[in-house]
């Protein structure tokens, strides 16, 4: 079954998946800046392009409207960034980015996905809870925050 139909999201929705590449970095900063107070730069972009990790773009029509970038160690696949933009957001595209990203994971032989998620961000965690993640760990003061540093809950999900 594949990514769109584990979503729900019909076939003929118009999304396309394919690999991110340099050229495509203007593309992800039109974006990034806009949903996170303290955005992923350019240069954390460029260098998971350069390590090699699996790096993908959601298109609906041709726009950009999702990214997401997974690094894999040994059989682990660690989801580094997921991204939706913000008018796409709360319409089940992210569970469809994400459904994406394990089928990935799995091509790439990863027994376990792991990821952080802020502490605050209850839509994620209710995301990935729904998707059979569970929560492992809080990493103390893992994120910048306006007041000083955030809680990050680190959640795994056997593949």
């Amino acid at each position: 079954m594949n990514a769109l139909a584990k979503s729900g999201l019909a076939p003929e929705s118009g999304l396309q998946f394919r690999p991110m590449q340099m050229a495509d970095l203007d593309r992800v900063m039109a974006i990034e800046p806009t949903i996170y107070p303290f955005p992923w730069t350019t240069g954390n972009f460029r260098d998971s392009l350069d390590a090699g990790h699996s790096c993908w773009l959601m298109q609906h029509g041709g726009e950009t409207i999702g990214y997401a970038v997974l690094m894999m160690v040994l059989d682990e696949a660690h989801l580094l960034n997921i991204s939706i933009a913000g008018d796409w957001q709360g319409k089940g595209y992210g569970r469809t980015l994400l459904a994406f990203m394990l089928d990935k994971a799995r091509e790439h032989g990863a027994a376990n996905m792991f990821l952080e998620v802020r502490v605050s961000n209850r839509n994620a965690i209710r995301l990935y809870e729904s998707t059979g993640f569970n929560e492992m760990a809080i990493r103390p003061r893992y994120y910048p925050a306006a007041n000083g540093r955030e809680d990050a809950m680190l959640m795994g999900l056997a593949l």
